[in-house]
């Protein structure tokens, strides 16, 4: 299990959403953020807050906490 320490909650930030060192920055946020500019640098401009590491950690903390699930279709 990897260390995510750059991974913080808080229940009085963010409405308890796991954010990036405490800041108002959500995982869900850098996520979003990373799928909008796939360019590492052009997301930093953008975000200058953020830190490679950030990235890197938000991306396998979401990963890390999907849920593979299989949906069937009930065929008659």
């Amino acid at each position: 299990m990897q260390d995510f320490d750059r991974i913080t909650w808080n229940p009085n930030q963010m409405n308890g959403q796991p954010c990036i060192r405490g800041m108002r920055l959500t995982v869900r946020r850098v996520v979003e953020a990373a799928a909008l500019y796939p360019d590492r640098d052009e997301l930093l401009r953008n975000y200058p807050e953020l830190e490679p590491d950030d990235i890197q950690q938000a991306l396998a903390y979401a990963a890390a906490n999907l849920e593979d699930r299989a949906a069937f279709n009930d065929v008659a």
